[in-house]
Formats: C-alpha cells, structure tokens, sequence
C-alpha cells in the first residue's frame, strides 16, 4: 500500500531535453512547484495534451516552454512532459450521500439553511452535513468511501478532480463527531486525500481509518494502509494496527500506540432464517468492552453501532438482505481496535397467521370491530384485510402494518357481509397470507357528535348532529373521562339540551343515537368536557 507523499518538484523529466528543463525550471523560481509527469502514448502530440488537460489560461507555448523544448523537437512514446498541477484545468466533482439511516442535516452555502439530508443527494465544495441519530454513507468521485457516525459535523472543503487525470484533490474537514474512511488508492502523484480536525490533519493515499474528534483532541485507528497524522507540520506516520491521540493533554505532538487485537469470532451460519441471531466471539481480556457495527453490504448503509459488556450481541430487526458485521475491542479511553469481520445473509420467511376472532360467520353490532390472530414465525408484522369477496379484489379496508396481533380496520364498515384475512410479512420483503373468514355487520346508528357548546352563567346548552334514523338520543354526565361515575343519564327527543353544573367542578358529556330496535344503538360519540366557573 502507497503511503502519503508531500508534494514536491518532479524529478523524472522529457528524454529528450533533460539539461534544457533543468536550466528552464532554475531560472523560472527558486522554490520548487508541484507537477504532475505525464507520458506520451502512441500518437499523442504536445499540442494535443495541451488541449485535453490545461485550463484556458495556459497554452501549448507554456508546456513547451516549461519543458525546454522548440518545434524542432521530435517527441514518441514514451517521453514525459512536466505540467505544474496550477497549469491544469480543474472541475468540482459532486459527492453523493449513497446512505442516510437516521437523522441527518444538509447545510448549504447557496441557501444557509439546515434541511433533512436524503438518499442520492449530491453534495459539493462548501456544504456540511451534521448528523444527530444518524448514520451518513458518502461517496466521493473516484469511488472512495466516507461513513459519518452519530453527533458528527463535517465540511467539504475542497472535492476536485483534475480534467483528463486520475488526480483528484479531496479536502474535508471534521469539527466534531467520528468518520470512517475507505479510501481508493492514489496511483498518480498530486492526488490529495485529507482530513482536517480541530487538532490535526490525517492524509492518506489509500487506505482504511477511523477518526474522532472530540473534546480538543483527535483519536485515530488505522486498519489498512499508513496515514501521516498529527498537528499541521509535525504530521508522523502511523501504520496499520496502530492507534494515535492528537491534541488535548497528550504528551507528545502525536502519541502513536498498538491497536487492541482482533477478537477471535465464532462461526455464523451463512444464512439467517430468523431472527433474533446472536453472534459470538472472544476477547484478549475478561474485563474487554466491544464495539459491534452492522452495515447493509448492498446499499452501504450503516445500520448500527453499540457497545456491549458481554463477546455477544443480538441481530434483530433486520430486513432480508446481506449485512457486514465487524466487531472491535474497547480500549479504556474508547478507542476501537483491530476488527473481526463476517458477512451473513438474512433470509427470514413468514408464515401463515393462525385466525383467532371474529370466528367465521360472526354476526357483529360495532361498525369498527376488533381483529386478533396470533403469529407463527418470529420477528413478523402483519395487518388485516377485508372485502366484499373472498378472492379479495378490491379490498374495501386494511390496518397498518405493526407487530401487534390486534388491528381494527382502516374505517367504519357499512352493514353487510365481508371476508377477513391476515398478511403478515417478515425481513420487508417475505409475505404470507393466513386463511379468510367471513363476519357480518349488522344495522348499528353511528356515534353522534357534540357541535357546540354554550356557557350562561351556571348553566351550558350542548348541540350535536342529528342522525338519520334516529329516533332519540341518550345523554350521560359523569364526573371523570371514563363515565365510571355517572350524575344523570336522560334520553332526549331533539338535538340541544341544557344542564345547571355545580361551578369549579369538572364535569364530562357524551350522547348515544336510539333506535327503536336496541341492538341498532349507535356508539357513544366522544366526550366533552365541561367546567363553569
């Protein structure tokens, strides 16, 4: 793996006019630019690189002039041109937030102000993205790799990619929080990978790591690969394996320790065909603490982190789909160490629902009953349907989808008969449907509604809607929301009625619609409360 390398004058020059350059490049600056060596292939021309790779303020006179060389001069393949990476023309290449699991916010400099980040946003030079609950996964232009952990904020300060190169030139900069990085290894000198923290940078040329900022100092882990990390200008190198501190009370600039080793994980099956699945290892250490993370290996989504006491955790709630789970040992401080690694694919399927009530051909008063039934597999959601047919064309009412196995429907069901069933679904992507029943409902008046309320003195006046094929409606008053203490209960022939209330005490009210047949009855509408003075 290639480690970071400061940029510097080349060195390697054109075959052809070596001593010319030399003598261009002394008298042009004492310091030395940074460049960029290019090699010609087969066909190519000076004029021609010119063209696909300068910015408009340089020309072809420039490159020749830089590399000491006249139209006299016969370049082949082979030969190299020197180009300063000032003279090349550069494009601002969008990131991409490819995963958002949480909460996330974007800021922008074109409108200032936070929104909720989305899946597939594009991100660009001068944006942040602060995360509370959630877990960001962002990749750049040349297919590396930003995770963004909980309580984080970080700013693109630079996302450039040199027109017709291989260079890119990616700047970010972590106030706060925790990232993670898989980064594409650089093959062309002048590409530039940094992050920058309050208290020091890490500039890598591929690698993996995991950095932290917080509270005035900045912890680092690198699992693959070396990163030059530490305060601006006493940057040292620090291997795989290896952790480092900057900033706070450290010692030293940078204080560079071993990583804690890797846990020894147990076999996990393949695949998962339920869940809840515990995973096992073990530690170096009795007293060790582990920090577990789950990734979807399909969309890159960060799924989770915890920290757990016991070499164990529980999968649970996942979709079907392959995850990544990678586990680490704790130091005393809470830096992660070396990672055991395993994938596994959950592949849950659900099983019928066994009905429970209405038994078949029930016969209900209520207009919204209740359904139950109970699961047969684990970790499953399910909700009922109901329609007019028992192939279930155009399904008349549903409830949501929740764990419970009790659901009422998605509205009132007029009198008449249906059929009932139950879908349950597990891992977001497996259905089952349980066998249908048959219920009948049966004339009932609806709830009545209080419209209005009239406060005179002692006394309120109370108006609600009337119901078709009502003939009267029952009033109850009681002293607590639930009518358990009921003070007077009276059946009314119209629509308004007054009552006297003792002041300062709370009272509440509801009516019922009658029917001359009782097991028409509507339901008892919501209460009001009522209180005077």
């Amino acid at each position: 793996m290639a480690l970071f390398i400061s940029l510097t004058a080349m060195a390697e020059l054109s075959v052809t006019q070596g001593s010319a350059v030399a003598a261009e490049s002394g008298s042009q600056s004492s310091s030395p630019q940074p460049e960029w060596t290019y090699t010609l292939r087969p066909d190519d021309t000076v004029q021609a690189v010119a063209r696909r790779v300068l910015s408009s303020q340089h020309s072809v006179r420039d490159l020749m002039r830089v590399n000491g060389l006249t139209k006299a001069n016969k370049l082949q393949a082979g030969d190299t041109l020197n180009i300063p990476l000032s003279w090349l023309e550069e494009r601002p290449e969008p990131a991409v937030a490819v995963a958002v699991n949480g909460t996330a916010h974007h800021v922008s400099p074109r409108h200032d102000r936070q929104r909720p980040l989305k899946p597939q946003q594009q991100l660009y030079s001068g944006d942040e993205i602060r995360t509370l609950t959630g877990f960001v996964v962002i990749q750049l232009a040349d297919g590396s790799v930003v995770r963004l952990g909980p309580h984080s904020q970080m700013t693109f300060n630079r996302l450039t990619r040199y027109r017709k190169t291989a260079m890119v030139d990616t700047r970010l900069r972590l106030r706060q929080g925790s990232l993670e990085t898989e980064v594409q290894p650089m093959e062309t000198e002048g590409s530039r990978f940094e992050v920058h923290t309050p208290s020091a940078v890490a500039a890598v040329r591929g690698t993996d790591f995991r950095l932290q900022a917080l509270n005035g100092h900045t912890r680092l882990q690198v699992t693959a690969g070396s990163v030059a990390f530490g305060p601006p200008g006493e940057a040292e190198m620090v291997p795989a394996g290896y952790g480092a501190i900057s900033g706070g009370q450290t010692r030293d600039p940078v204080d560079i320790r071993p990583l804690p080793p890797q846990p020894e994980g147990s076999p996990i099956p393949n695949v998962i065909e339920s869940l809840p699945a515990t995973v096992k290892w073990q530690g170096s250490a009795p007293d060790d603490r582990f920090q577990v993370d789950i990734f979807n290996e399909q969309s890159q989504a960060w799924i989770d982190r915890r920290t757990v006491e016991e070499p164990q955790t529980a999968l649970k709630n996942l979709d079907n789909g392959r995850y990544r789970i990678r586990v680490a040992a704790l130091t005393d401080n809470g830096i992660a160490g070396e990672p055991w690694q395993e994938t596994v694919t959950v592949e849950q399927k659900a099983l019928s629902a066994r009905l429970s009530s209405p038994a078949d051909g029930a016969s209900l008063k209520d207009d919204m009953p209740s359904f139950q039934w109970a699961y047969q597999g684990t970790n499953e959601i399910g909700r009922i349907e109901i329609a007019r047919n028992s192939d279930f064309t155009g399904s008349i009412a549903t409830s949501e989808w929740a764990p419970d196995a009790r659901a009422i429907p998605s509205k009132p069901l007029a009198p008449d008969q249906y059929y009932w069933r139950v879908v349950t679904r597990a891992g977001g992507d497996s259905e089952a449907t349980s066998e249908s029943r048959t219920f009948t409902i049966e004339g009932t008046l609806p709830p009545t509604a209080i419209i209005n309320v009239n406060y005179i003195d002692s006394q309120v006046r109370i108006f609600w809607e009337a119901i078709d094929g009502a003939d009267g409606y029952r009033m109850q008053l009681a002293e607590d929301p639930g009518f358990d203490n009921i003070v007077r209960e009276a059946e009314i022939d119209n629509t308004t009625a007054a009552l006297r209330l003792i002041p300062g005490r709370r009272y509440f009210v509801r009516l019922q619609a009658l029917s001359d047949t009782a097991d028409k009855n509507g339901r008892w509408g919501s209460p009001r409360e009522l209180f005077v003075n």
